[in-house]
């Protein structure tokens, strides 16, 4: 059986326990506390020497991190994964996306705020990164006018990566009432069976 070291608020780690839900997929959570050093660990360290969650077990000596990396080989050979070509190369695309222009921007605005407390030190960071949010948001907006889903017509692990931190974007200073797609978008991925909300609640 599986077993995950991370902690659920965290949008990383959020989207692994929302997938294996989805697939229905057996596996054991285990609380990591990274505020509390948790990560530097001399046993965590063993799992991932880059200390940071989450991580995916997989059997005695092998472990998998870096979240997008853990949902690609969870999502092999499901609905939520296409098989190869240019469906699988979209999905990709959206990964990256997340990573490099949506992620840097609302996630750790949202960390600021919500984990830090907004300390002085860092008010300067967290206004200058609502410009890149918000434009990531547009991004996305632009092409939730155009497909039901990111990569298409029909959910994928790049909706998944998305969706994590974009459920909690307002955490981070961003309304999204001036993106309607997205919103629609939200309650589509909250919709599907077995969903699974931050909270552990399914609504």
């Amino acid at each position: 059986m599986y077993c995950v070291y991370g902690d659920i608020f965290s949008g990383n780690c959020y989207k692994i326990k929302l997938l294996l839900e989805l697939l229905q997929i057996e596996h054991e959570w285990k609380h990591v506390d990274i505020l509390a050093g948790e990560t530097h660990t001399e046993q965590f360290l063993a799992k991932n020497q880059n200390a940071k969650i989450p991580v995916l077990q997989i059997d005695d000596s092998t472990c998998l991190s870096e979240s997008n990396a853990i949902l690609n080989f969870l999502a092999e050979g499901s609905s939520f994964l296409p098989d190869h070509g240019i469906e699988r190369a979209r999905v990709l695309q959206w990964q990256f996306f997340e990573q490099y222009s949506h992620e840097p921007y609302i996630a750790v605005a949202r960390y600021i705020n919500k984990y830090l407390g907004m300390p002085k030190d860092r008010e300067a960071e967290y206004h200058a990164k609502q410009v890149g949010g918000h434009k990531a948001l547009q991004v996305m907006e632009h092409q939730l006018e155009k497909t039901p889903f990111l990569a298409g017509t029909s959910p994928t692990i790049a909706d998944i990566s998305l969706f994590a931190y974009t459920q909690v974007a307002h955490e981070g200073g961003f309304d999204l009432s001036g993106y309607p797609e997205i919103l629609r978008w939200m309650e589509n991925i909250k919709s599907l069976p077995n969903y699974v909300s931050m909270t552990g609640s399914n609504d």
